[in-house]
């Protein structure tokens, strides 16, 4: 077997993370996540027998996944240093994508799928909120925030840069990311 058809599975997974992102849960279809991964459609429903929703649950686990790695990597700064990588991470995908591109987990998190039940993709998302806000409360009491503060601060974190991504696609500019971004830097007194 080749190593193309062998990382098949991988491809279509990190195409169908970057279509949520691009174009939300109900624009993401089987067929289009298998042409943007170069796999054949065969292949897909090989590596995925549950179809769309276990594709869709496996890529929010991978863009999960790849946020926590940054996040770990600048949170071994301390809190200061991995809050200002966590914002600078997603202010260089709006920027870098002119816009288009979101959170792949939130795009799940807030649209009811039409043509399935949506119970795993959210229990997903919920999952990979929760880790990205104990990774944060984790640092934050590590630098002296109680733990109930430090818990609900990063809740307020991850909130504020979904709800700021969602500010930035639709006005096409980056100044409401800005402006959280200093209220979150302010707040959590870093």
């Amino acid at each position: 077997m080749s190593p193309r058809h062998n990382d098949a599975r991988q491809r279509v997974v990190a195409a169908t993370a970057e279509m949520l992102a691009r174009h939300g849960l109900n624009a993401t279809s089987i067929r289009e996540m298998a042409k943007r991964a170069d796999a054949p459609l065969g292949s897909t429903y090989h590596h995925f027998p549950g179809g769309k929703q276990q594709v869709v649950v496996e890529a929010v686990k991978f863009a999960g996944a790849q946020v926590r790695a940054r996040l770990e990597h600048h949170l071994q700064a301390g809190a200061k240093a991995g809050l200002a990588g966590f914002l600078s991470m997603w202010r260089d995908v709006l920027l870098r994508s002119d816009f288009r591109l979101g959170c792949p987990v939130m795009a799940v998190a807030v649209e009811e799928p039409i043509d399935a039940v949506a119970e795993e993709a959210l229990a997903a998302a919920a999952a990979v909120f929760a880790d990205w806000e104990g990774l944060l409360a984790n640092a934050l009491t590590n630098e002296g925030h109680e733990p109930e503060s430090a818990a609900k601060l990063a809740t307020l974190i991850v909130a504020s840069v979904e709800g700021a991504i969602v500010l930035c696609r639709a006005q096409r500019s980056i100044a409401p990311f800005d402006k959280v971004a200093e209220r979150i830097e302010w707040a959590a007194g870093l």
